[in-house]
């Protein structure tokens, strides 16, 4: 690394004396097309239902989801991220439903494709929406999370999503394998051009309960939890071996989650791969951040600015953020 001269030969002051010459030499820098919009989708017509937890996000039906995909557009938002409120009654031990071709995630991705050809769409193959228990996964008797019969199962499910022209499939689940079978069932479908964000390092982590509250699965998970697949928070080098596995297995870009207490986790991945690397500032943060703004003890635009930042500067090539439409639209202003 050089080694600049001693003061006074150096003074780092001068590149900050005003904002021509910060602009100038700043780093990092956002930009809409660094950003992935989450939406919450559910079925029925007109229906727009606000998530108590996540302040500003809402439950919408397809064709409420429409004007958000508008939106995006319309501020340069590449991709839109959909995942699904699924009603009780179609809710099952096995998840089932997660295959279904005219389920709501399919329905939803031929309406916006069909509408937005040049959004990306992004759907998330995981089967807690869809199990009345609220694990990702098939249970045995015991309760234990079964490994191989949830990968077929999560095979199927991108399969038919795929189907439907989504453009990214993105395994959250955290099964062993289930890169390397998604991808072997794609290539053989002639899904070639389907890719793969893989949440290669996802953690069992505190910061997901509004999302669980989002998606109706809080209730049916109870007082269990994912420990058994999902990392554990005092990790870091095995989350570089996940990162490996994934992408031996065909992933095309991976995922870090949650995001900011996990930055250290970016930068590694990034670091080590050189490959697209994403993260998602889950529900909790945003939460956190929504909280402190509405009881005035910040700044709202400015710490959500930061924040994602942040991201960028840890080395993430884009990020998963609720936050999304608001941070292009004060990017558009300039």
């Amino acid at each position: 690394m050089h080694t600049p001269p001693p003061f006074p030969a150096s003074r780092p002051r001068r590149l900050r004396r005003d904002a021509f010459t910060r602009e100038l030499v700043r780093e990092h820098r956002l930009h809409p097309s660094d950003l992935i919009y989450p939406v919450f989708i559910l079925d029925g017509h007109n229906q727009v239902q606000d998530v108590a937890s996540m302040p500003g996000v809402q439950r919408l039906s397809i064709d409420r989801l429409l004007g958000v995909a508008e939106q995006c557009v319309a501020l340069g938002v590449p991709v839109i991220a959909l995942f699904p409120v699924i009603d009780t009654g179609l809710k099952t031990p096995d998840g089932i439903e997660a295959t279904n071709p005219d389920g709501l995630v399919p329905r939803a991705v031929r309406a916006l494709k069909d509408r937005f050809p040049q959004l990306g769409v992004l759907t998330d193959v995981a089967l807690d929406p869809f199990t009345s228990h609220g694990q990702d996964g098939l249970l045995d008797d015991s309760g234990y999370i079964l490994n191989d019969a949830t990968v077929a199962m999560l095979t199927r499910q991108a399969l038919v999503q795929a189907a439907a022209g989504v453009d990214i499939v993105a395994p959250s689940d955290m099964m062993d394998g289930r890169i390397g079978a998604i991808r072997s069932a794609l290539e053989s479908q002639g899904a070639i051009h389907t890719r793969i964000m893989a949440y290669s390092a996802k953690y069992a982590s505190a910061f997901y309960g509004p999302f669980r509250d989002a998606v109706g699965s809080a209730k049916n998970l109870g007082k269990a939890d994912k420990k058994v697949y999902q990392m554990d928070p005092g990790n870091s080098d095995e989350a570089l071996r996940e990162v490996a596995l994934d992408l031996a297995e065909g992933a095309d870009m991976v995922m870090v989650k949650p995001g900011m207490p996990y930055l250290d986790i970016v930068r590694r991945v990034k670091t080590e791969f050189r490959v697209p690397t994403f993260a998602y500032q889950v529900s909790g943060e945003y939460a956190m951040l929504k909280a402190a703004a509405a009881n005035g003890w910040l700044d709202h635009d400015a710490v959500m600015m930061e924040s994602l930042l942040a991201f960028k500067r840890a080395g993430a090539d884009g990020v998963l953020t609720y936050f999304a439409l608001d941070v292009a639209r004060l990017l558009r202003q300039g």
